[in-house]
């Protein structure tokens, strides 16, 4: 069918009224592009991933981290950290000479070479790791069990500390509760580097969280515990993580990350209400209500007003029906901008939650990844706003990255 003049004119005004309409609130939705940039074969070689237990029972232990364009691995089922640029060449290795073959780079004259680094360490049980910006590694690691400690109060195990090595690859100390050599932390979720250089780590335990926050050289500054007791609730409080409240209303608490620039914190507190059958007046199980993203100021513990971040709505077809659900994205981090990052996985990959620091804007893409190929995952925000990849598939592994920095800017340009 053919439009008239003015017809056309009426619908390029209304695609333009549309476009610009939801570039201010609503969530723009499209796929962002994938960029390769380097895989790696399996195997116990320097430049390989031992993932052979990837198909065993247990945790995985491997994380990817990236800081100014240069790409950090740790392989905790081969005890070792690999440092490389974004076409994959190895820069510096650190790795557990019990457990690694002595590397080529230590081989060829019995020293390491001008551009090849390596560095040997003890490496326990890997977790996490983190860079700064003076290129100080941190890696969450395990002490020997003749080490560890227990609290006496939760009864847990105190076991995980966290390395520190210098740009230089050399070993400096490790970091304890108070510091430098100090009692070992509770379970480790995650660390991380500000634009200071200051370390925070996020610690769990049976009451909740136990944040630690040191300075650059190391020397503990603040020590927060976070809990459904003292995270603002606005449905009525609770008494415990996934506790019952007075209203049919649960707390839980999501992830924990620090802002780059400044001394804060912001807590994903995700809610749920119980659901109550109709006709027999009994509690049939649990829906999700809301997620509330609050910033907690660092210096003096007082919370700001908390930002609503909307959920994932997944449409289930069942016959000729079709139902919606709504799902919780998960905390994923913040970038020196202030945007707020969540993820969750879909069907067809992934969906990336981006919201403004303000709230005004807020953009939703999907990362089109073949679930069915993908035997193992670890995403990595840079504080720049670039999302990494670590793709461990049947293969290989791969790494790919989204530049999310340039979408945002060109966002905010229009």
């Amino acid at each position: 069918m053919k439009l008239s003049h003015r017809s056309f004119l009426f619908s390029l005004s209304l695609l333009l009224v549309l476009f610009f309409t939801s570039c201010e609130r609503s969530a723009i939705v499209s796929t962002l592009e994938e960029e390769p940039l380097f895989s790696m074969s399996y195997g116990n070689f320097e430049d390989q991933l031992n993932m052979f237990s990837v198909a065993e029972v247990g945790n995985i232990e491997t994380t990817i981290a990236m800081r100014d364009g240069f790409f950090y691995i740790a392989n905790g089922e081969s005890k070792k950290i690999m440092e490389l640029t974004s076409y994959g060449d190895l820069l510096r290795l650190y790795y557990n000479q019990d457990y690694n073959p002595e590397p080529s780079v230590l081989s060829q004259e019995g020293s390491v070479s001008a551009t090849r680094k390596a560095t040997i360490y003890p490496f326990n049980s890997l977790g996490a790791i983190a860079v700064d910006a003076r290129q100080y590694l941190y890696a969450v690691d395990e002490l020997p069990v003749e080490r560890q400690e227990l609290d006496t109060d939760s009864g847990a195990v105190l076991r995980n500390i966290v390395l520190r090595f210098d740009g230089e690859g050399n070993f400096l100390d490790y970091l304890g509760q108070e510091g430098p050599g100090g009692t070992p932390f509770p379970f480790v979720d995650n660390i991380y580097a500000t634009n200071n250089n200051e370390l925070v780590v996020v610690c769990r335990t049976v009451q909740g969280r136990v944040v630690y926050w040191f300075s650059k050289e190391g020397y503990l500054l603040f020590t927060m515990s976070i809990d459904t007791t003292n995270v603002p609730n606005p449905y009525g409080n609770s008494s415990a993580d996934s506790a019952h409240s007075d209203d049919d209303v649960w707390l839980v608490i999501g992830d924990i990350i620090p802002d780059y620039s400044r001394r804060r914190l912001y807590i994903e507190a995700v809610y749920y209400r119980s659901v109550v059958d109709e006709a027999s007046r009994v509690q049939s199980g649990i829906a999700y209500e809301s997620t509330l993203l609050y910033p907690l100021n660092v210096s003096d513990g007082t919370y700001d007003a908390p930002l609503t971040i909307p959920p994932y709505s997944e449409q289930v077809s069942e016959g000729f029906s079709t139902e919606s659900f709504d799902i919780p994205y998960d905390f994923l981090g913040v970038t020196d901008s202030g945007w707020m990052f969540f993820l969750v996985s879909t069907e067809t990959g992934f969906s990336v939650l981006m919201v403004q620091p303000d709230g005004q804007r807020i953009l939703t893409r999907n990362l089109s990844i073949n679930q069915k190929t993908l035997l193992y995952y670890d995403f990595s925000l840079e504080n720049s706003g670039i999302l990494s990849l670590l793709k461990v598939e049947p293969d290989k592994a791969s790494v790919v990255w989204w530049r999310t920095d340039d979408l945002i800017q060109a966002v905010l340009a229009s």
